[in-house]
């Protein structure tokens, strides 16, 4: 990533030759296939039919054998046949055994000493000092992953470099839902929340992680990153977004630089 910033590694559209013609697929209609709202409230119901529809009785003692499988350090797959007979979901057997066994969290590489390499971070380091002080206690920056996406390698550079211009990093890895991240935030008294996403789902996802934020009281900045059309980060920021950064913006020391001054203005 370094290198990527230095100009040393040249990345096609990312730090050279970033002009380009306009894409045929950039607001054409009908050019990203998507699930329509009405789709998803015909699955939904279903879903709920389906439920319904079954022994409930059958369900919950398939589920209670599945969690002592698992308790009990057993074969799990003739109590999660015994689930797929009752009709148990597979939401409902994830969370059975999440219950028993807990949810696995990759390191995310955050807790290595900085490094020693100050180019460039000299004058950020400063800022991040004037601001700190200002807020009477180090700047707080939440990061967070909401969703489904497993692909970490751009939080962590963040939180990474955030933590090497002297900014107090949470981060927790990935697949975190709105209301967990909402909650560190409240908890560490977060001064910004930044958002990962490259699913896809970066609209829906942000508007929960922003209404549940209001819902807390937490008025504090949201920063987005990942794979955002022009249309989506123009409609994130409407919702209230601080600022959206996407692939092109590959110089870290700039995003971190943006940050302290969204947090500086913030405070105002």
């Amino acid at each position: 990533m370094e290198a990527i910033e230095r100009g040393e590694q040249i990345v096609v559209g990312v730090n050279r030759f970033v002009e380009s013609e306009s894409s045929p697929l950039a607001g054409a209609v009908n050019s990203v296939v998507t699930v329509s709202p009405q789709a998803e409230a015909e699955q939904v119901e279903r879903l709920k039919a389906w439920r319904s529809a079954r022994d409930q009785r059958a369900v919950s003692a398939a589920l209670k054998e599945l969690r002592a499988a698992a308790r009990e350090n057993r074969n799990v797959m003739p109590a999660s046949i015994i689930c797929a007979k009752a009709g148990v979901t597979t939401g409902e057997w994830s969370f059975a055994l999440r219950e028993s066994f807990g949810e696995y969290r990759a390191p995310t590489g955050v807790g290595r000493a900085p490094r020693n390499e100050t180019i460039g971070l000299d004058d950020l380091r400063a800022e991040v000092e004037r601001v700190s002080r200002k807020l009477g206690r180090r700047l707080k920056f939440v990061l967070g992953k909401p969703g489904l996406d497993g692909h970490s390698n751009g939080a962590e550079q963040i939180a990474v470099r955030a933590r090497d211009a002297g900014i107090d990093v949470v981060y927790e890895g990935i697949r975190l839902t709105p209301a967990e991240i909402v909650e560190t935030a409240r908890q560490q008294g977060a001064h910004v929340v930044g958002l990962s996403i490259l699913s896809g789902s970066h609209v829906p996802l942000v508007s929960d992680v922003v209404a549940r934020m209001k819902n807390a009281g937490l008025d504090v900045p949201v920063v987005v990153g990942g794979i955002i059309p022009p249309e989506d980060a123009q409609a994130l920021q409407q919702a209230g977004v601080a600022a959206v950064y996407t692939p092109k913006d590959f110089d870290l020391n700039r995003i971190m630089a943006d940050i302290v001054r969204i947090v500086d203005r913030a405070e105002i």
